[in-house]
């Protein structure tokens, strides 16, 4: 089928650059890395539940925040390459070959992904010798729900990109201010509960999307998959997805040479 055959062409277009610089790909991660070291010392003095949440090691509820952290950092700024390539040229260059737009999208979205899991799966052996317990279904799982809200995050963040071609001081402003409520209320570093939070913290928390994915996170590591808070992550990743896939067809479909 030509837009299978397209969205391959798009994504081997996309992650050969990436495979050919991998300081790039190690330096999204920063972030994670910066937040393990810094509050890894603090997880000894807290309880094994993490204020509520999981059990056994505090690892087990941190580490999942830390995933949806790397996930958030690697794909809100996905647009970012997109706007080089319209300063370039090479966007437009794209645009009048025959490649099915919708695949373009598709393509570079799935090639955030990939390096997405492969980023979370080099944080998770890294942290094999500490008190982590991998669960391997739920490792599974929880990485197939970080894959779905990833597309959804790079997909939008391609939007954004679109509309701001004429302004790139416009993509940056917006993908921060949206990009740093989405990761402090969505309780990767802390836990944001009804007994632990203030009222106006904890109704933004639950406004909050990547919050329902966090938590679904921490239960799916933890081995528990039967909880409603799985299906509400599922729900939230899945509804992101569909609202960036949607907007990111419809802004490539609109954009002219």
């Amino acid at each position: 089928m030509k837009v299978l055959d397209d969205t391959r062409t798009a994504f081997a277009r996309e992650l050969g650059p990436e495979l050919r610089q991998p300081a790039g790909l190690l330096f999204t991660m920063l972030l994670p890395f910066l937040f393990l070291a810094l509050f890894a010392p603090l997880l000894s003095g807290m309880g094994p539940s993490g204020g509520g949440t999981g059990t056994g090691s505090p690892w087990q509820w941190f580490v999942p925040g830390m995933l949806v952290l790397l996930a958030l950092s690697a794909t809100a700024g996905a647009g970012a390459s997109l706007l080089n390539e319209m300063s370039s040229g090479a966007f437009e260059r794209m645009l009048v070959t025959p490649l099915n737009r919708a695949a373009m999208l598709v393509g570079r979205a799935l090639k955030e992904v990939v390096i997405l899991l492969a980023q979370a799966l080099l944080l998770m052996a890294l942290l094999l010798p500490t008190d982590f317990r991998l669960r391997p279904l739920g490792a599974l799982a929880g990485l197939a729900l970080l894959a779905v809200f990833g597309i959804g995050i790079g997909a939008l963040s391609f939007t954004l990109a679109l509309h701001s071609r004429k302004q790139q001081t416009l993509f940056y402003g917006v993908q921060q201010m949206i990009f740093f409520p989405l990761l402090l209320l969505s309780g990767v570093l802390l836990p944001i509960t009804q007994d632990s939070a203030p009222t106006w913290l904890y109704v933004l928390s639950r406004i909050n999307p990547a919050t329902y994915v966090v938590e679904a996170e921490r239960a799916l590591f933890d081995g528990r998959f039967a909880e409603t808070s799985v299906l509400y992550g599922l729900l939230a990743a899945t509804a992101v997805a569909v609202l960036g896939v949607v907007a990111g067809i419809r802004g490539m479909r609109n954009a002219s040479v």
